[in-house]
């Protein structure tokens, strides 16, 4: 009895733990699943070759820094006699001359800090661009789930109109009990012809009369039997053109839902582009798409637009790097110095007893440059105040744009939040009068035109309620790439 206990609570144990994996890989899926867009952006932003290409020119950017920073290379010069040439201490048979200039006081400073603030500038462009990537994504993305749920909706829509259709073929086919009806109705006609020709022996003369005008009375009246056939004629009539109105409806659908799947085809290869992938790598949406929150007030967004956006900063370094460039063409108009040596290479002479006779000399040197000619440095500095005075320019304009672009995410983010509810609301009302309306029909109390009016006014705000929130989650996409914000950093 032990020993059946213990086999007992060990099988217990392990079915319980079978049923907590099954849970965890659940879990582990859901979750893998509502997190597919999140792995999206981390793909695009490794992948992406617009993304990479702004980065490998950022790179090349800080390698300009010792370029313009370091001094000029050095001049060696070296002369050599064919035939010595006669000194008095010697005869000179070689000349080797070493000079190095050197740019006035700030001129290697500001160079340099002029390339760091165009390498800051070509990364605030990178920035941009994994910005505007991100949005493209989550956009393209949004987009393909869209397409993806009118097709779901559209097969669920032919199943409703061929549950349609069964009811309307079972009302098509009830007024064939019609004909069964006409069975009953002969009898009726014939006893009352025979209750006419007894009354007509008893009294013939007395009754004629009257038994003429009551069988002209007869005969201007249709039969029930006629009453019937053409009762079922028109139902039957009626019938097949709910038929056909419902394979019309159908057919729309099934043409729709090719051309939807064709749409479908198309976002997800530019979604792959994005991820630079090929074309028909699988795209996964999911079946339920949560509304995103904001987060953050919109004047903290207003804020934000201004302070962090990467295309005004990389406008405001651009602007800094025009005044170390001002500064440097300005000391680039005081005199450049070189410092030298020249070497003098002199061998011996027979002719000359003095005790130089035969040395070398060495001889230090200074240059200095006369900047005499000033309009190319009164232009350089014009050049860069001008550049300054457009990249300002530029910046307001920028800044203006997005004030604009800011003002449209919010009324789509406003728009969306609002038409979230309505057609949650209205999608409500519609499926519970949809139901009503087929039941009626089911019972020959509603005609087929109040069905399929319910039926499409059910499916669009099932789909305007999936647009909603596709749009609501596109515009908060939307406002943090103005203000820089993403996941993935």
């Amino acid at each position: 009895m032990k020993n059946e206990f213990i086999s007992q609570k060990k099988h217990m144990t392990v079915l319980l733990s079978i049923f907590i994996y099954i849970n965890l890989i659940q879990i582990i899926t859901v979750y893998s699943q509502s997190d597919s867009l999140f792995n999206y952006l981390e793909i695009a932003a490794k992948n992406n070759p617009g993304v990479l290409q702004k980065f490998t020119e950022y790179k090349a950017a800080l390698e300009k820094i010792p370029q313009v920073g370091s001094l000029s290379d050095p001049e060696l010069s070296l002369g050599v006699f064919l035939k010595p040439m006669e000194l008095v201490n010697g005869n000179q048979v070689a000349d080797i001359r070493l000079m190095q200039m050197f740019p006035w006081f700030g001129v290697l400073r500001n160079a340099r800090d002029e390339m760091s603030l165009m390498a800051n500038a070509k990364f605030e462009l990178f920035r941009d661009a994994k910005l505007q990537v991100y949005y493209d994504v989550q956009r393209t993305w949004y987009e393909l789930f869209k397409v993806r749920k009118d097709i779901a909706i559209s097969e669920k829509n032919i199943e409703i109109l061929k549950t349609i259709e069964r009811l309307t073929l079972v009302k098509f086919k009830s007024p064939s009990s019609g004909s069964t009806g006409t069975t009953y109705a002969s009898p009726g006609i014939s006893s009352v012809s025979a209750q006419s020709n007894s009354a007509g022996s008893g009294s013939m003369q007395t009754m004629g009369t009257g038994e003429g005008n009551s069988a002209s009375t007869v005969s201007n009246q249709p039969s029930p039997q006629m009453q019937t056939s053409s009762m079922g004629s028109s139902q039957g009539n009626t019938g097949l053109a709910d038929l056909y109105r419902i394979q019309i409806e159908t057919g729309d659908l099934e043409n729709n839902i090719a051309l939807l799947k064709n749409q479908s085809n198309t976002i997800a290869a530019r979604f792959n582009s994005y991820l630079n992938r090929k074309p028909v790598e699988p795209v996964f949406t999911g079946e339920v798409l949560a509304a995103d929150s904001l987060r953050f007030s919109l004047l903290a967004v207003s804020d934000s637009i201004l302070a962090k956006n990467p295309m005004l900063s990389m406008l405001g370094y651009e602007m800094q790097s025009l005044d170390s460039r001002k500064k440097m063409v300005t000391a680039m108009g005081f005199p450049m110095v070189g410092l030298g040596l020249n070497y003098s290479l002199i061998s011996k002479s027979e002719m000359s007893t003095s005790s130089m006779n035969g040395k070398d000399m060495i001889m230090p040197m200074v240059t200095i440059t006369l900047p005499i000619y000033r309009k190319k440095y009164n232009a350089m500095q014009r050049e860069a105040d001008l550049l300054k005075s457009a990249t300002s320019q530029n910046y307001e304009a920028t800044a203006n744009s997005l004030q604009t672009e800011y003002f449209q995410a919010i009324q789509l983010f406003q728009d969306a939040q609002r038409r979230v509810i309505l057609y949650e609301n209205q999608y409500q009302l519609a499926s519970k009068s949809f139901d009503l309306t087929l039941k009626a029909f089911s019972t020959s109390s509603s005609g087929l035109t109040d069905v399929l009016r319910v039926r499409q006014q059910t499916f669009d705000y099932e789909f305007k309620q999936v647009e909603a929130v596709a749009d609501l989650n596109t515009s908060i996409a939307w406002l943090k790439r103005l203000m820089a914000f993403s996941q993935i950093q």
